[in-house]
């Protein structure tokens, strides 16, 4: 495949990927579209690199909170998902080689403790309304359920589409 090719279709899948996290929230179940943001978090790792993955990571919640599509109760948490989504990405990207599984459990489970620790500390320090309470749940342990859903819905994924029974690999012959 011509260069010229391949960044066309590496542009086409970043434009996707960045619009469909950005219409997730639609949905309105955290589960659903926590699992689908972190899944293609780490979809865009593999075929796109480090660089867009993490530029998925930011642009979608900034897209989707100026559309309306998150309430503005959690415009003051998105710098925090934000590095939670890096951390994600950092993680994952350092450890998927040695074992995809650990990689994904542990890149899930650091983006849990870190929303978790510093959304808590946010909220007990600048909120002090009822919803208080549902905001740091939000940020706790459903973090941990989206990030290990969309590891499996990502690995689900990329071997359905870069198996050798597709007779496909990943870009630049890697593997996830």
């Amino acid at each position: 495949m011509s260069l010229s090719k391949i960044l066309f279709w590496k542009a086409a899948l970043f434009a996707s990927f960045v619009g469909i996290a950005s219409l997730a929230p639609i949905l309105k179940q955290q589960l659903i579209t926590g699992s689908i943001v972190n899944a293609l978090l780490l979809i865009s790792l593999v075929l796109l690199g480090r660089e867009a993955a993490i530029l998925i990571g930011f642009l979608p919640s900034l897209i989707s909170l100026s559309l309306g599509f998150l309430p503005l109760v959690f415009a003051p948490f998105l710098p925090f998902i934000i590095v939670g989504n890096i951390i994600l990405v950092l993680v994952f990207g350092f450890l998927r080689k040695k074992n995809y599984w650990l990689a994904m459990v542990s890149a899930g489970f650091l983006k849990f403790v870190f929303l978790a620790v510093s959304s808590s500390i946010a909220i007990d320090l600048f909120i002090k309304s009822p919803i208080a309470k549902q905001l740091t749940f939000m940020m706790s342990w459903p973090q941990l359920f989206t990030a290990i859903c969309g590891g499996i819905l990502a690995y689900l994924l990329l071997a359905v589409f870069y198996s050798p029974a597709a007779k496909r690999t990943c870009p630049e012959g890697d593997t996830f």
